[in-house]
Parts: structure tokens; C-alpha cells; sequence
């Protein structure tokens, strides 16, 4: 590994190999990242490496459980070991089950809750030792369904509960030197859209992957001392909060 190399800075993000996240590795490796990049299965996480031609050197493909202290662990360790040092954290990885209160099934409610909220919390729990050695950022992929509530709606519910997180987690970590920044997007067209039967991008403006990966690149570039907390990104045209989506990002 050259000097260069070994001095650019080290970010892990969940849920990375699609979408948003799939966007947002590709922005920091142009920006001269070191990336590791989560999701809970090897063999499309190697694909997804070898379709953007991104070698060892400075993409690492770990499977984890996004919900799984242990399995998230082991990925910031095993990309702490691969890299030497961790510089920042991106909890992307997270999904809509497109119900609410009334007509939602609870055991999918159960496991969108565990992937929204308690998989950001047990990212920052097991990253936050290496990020106070670095003086790093914590970002969080929210939504405006978590800023402006919907009737009913579940994925709102936890989003909501995101929202509160970031703003838990920055007061407990601010005085370590460590940033947290949430990003809200509204509506994206990501390939989640294809993935549930009868879904479709609905009408109107929606955002790319890519402007979303703008605004994160956007967030941990800011200098030393600088943090950004929360950054709302509509497309414009776009007049209430909630992105209906339905899917992984």
C-alpha cells in the first residue's frame, strides 16, 4: 500500500451495494476513500466490487447482519484491520414495508424496526471507539417521513425514531470530537421501486441516488469543527414529506 494510500481516510457504510448506498460508494471512492461496505450477502457484495472495478487495496465487501451487534463489529473490525484506522460510518442500509397501523403486517413492522433503528444504534455503538481515535462523523440515512409524520404509516414511525437518534447521539458524542449528521431525502429512484410487486417511481420529481451521495460526500467533507446535523434534501416540486417507497435502498 503506498504512503498516499495509507493516509486517505477510511469510511464503512451499510447497506452499500445498491441504490443510495451503492451511489455513495462510488462518490467516495472518486473522492479517495478507503471504503468497507456491508450487507448480508458475500457473493453480491463481491459482485458489486467487481462491477465498479474497485480493487482490495480500497473497497472491502463484508458481510454483517445491519441488526447484529456482533456482525456489525466484526465488520468495523475487520475493516479497521484492512485499513488502520476508521475516519467515518454511513448507517444506509434500511426499508419500507409501504403499510400502516390499519392494514400492516407486525412481524414485517418488527424487522423494519430492527433495520432502521436499532441498526444505526449498534453501528455507532461499535464504531464510536475508533471514530473518538479519529476525531470522525457519523451519518445517517433518515428520510422526510422522519421530519414531517404520515397517517399511520410505520416507515414514517421509524424514521421518526432515526431522526430522535441522531440528535441522541450527537449530544452523547459532540464532546469526544466526533460529528453526527442526519441526511432526510424525499422521494429517490432507486432500484427498490422494481423490487415489490404492483410498485412503480410514482408521478412527480424524485431525486437520483446520486444527488443523495452528493449531499453525504457533502457532510464529511466539511473541515475539523464543522459539523452539519441535519440536511432535509426534497426534489423540488416536491410538496409533502413522505417518499412512498417500498423495498430496500
Amino acid at each position: 500500500m503506498s504512503q498516499t494510500t495509507s493516509a486517505a481516510p477510511v469510511t464503512l457504510i451499510t447497506g452499500g451495494a445498491t441504490g443510495i448506498g451503492a451511489a455513495t460508494v462510488g462518490q467516495l471512492l472518486a473522492a479517495g476513500h478507503r471504503v468497507g461496505v456491508t450487507g448480508r450477502d458475500q457473493q453480491r457484495l463481491e459482485r458489486f466490487a467487481a462491477g465498479i472495478g474497485a480493487g482490495r487495496d480500497v473497497l472491502l465487501p463484508v458481510a454483517a447482519d445491519a441488526t447484529d451487534y456482533a456482525s456489525v463489529s466484526q465488520a468495523v473490525d475487520a475493516t479497521v484491520k484492512e485499513f488502520g484506522r476508521l475516519d467515518a460510518v454511513i448507517a444506509n442500509a434500511g426499508f419500507s414495508t409501504h403499510d400502516n397501523l390499519a392494514d400492516g403486517d407486525p412481524e414485517q413492522w418488527r424487522e423494519m424496526l430492527l433495520v432502521n433503528v436499532l441498526g444505526p444504534a449498534v453501528l455507532i455503538k461499535a464504531a464510536l471507539p475508533e471514530l473518538t481515535r479519529s476525531g470522525g462523523r457519523v451519518v445517517l440515512i433518515g428520510s422526510t417521513a422522519g421530519i414531517k409524520n404520515t397517517p399511520g404509516n410505520m416507515y414514517s414511525v421509524s424514521k421518526s425514531a432515526l431522526t430522535s437518534l441522531a440528535e441522541n447521539a450527537r449530544v452523547l458524542v459532540t464532546g469526544a470530537g466526533v460529528g453526527v449528521t442526519l441526511i432526510a431525502p424525499g422521494r429517490v429512484d432507486t432500484p427498490f421501486w422494481s423490487s415489490h410487486p404492483g410498485r412503480e417511481v410514482p408521478a412527480g420529481p424524485v431525486l437520483t441516488p446520486e444527488q443523495i451521495a452528493g449531499a453525504v460526500l457533502w457532510a464529511l467533507g466539511q473541515p475539523a469543527g464543522v459539523e452539519v446535523n441535519t440536511v432535509v434534501v426534497r426534489p423540488t416540486g416536491q410538496t409533502h414529506g413522505r417518499p412512498i417507497v417500498s423495498g430496500r435502498r
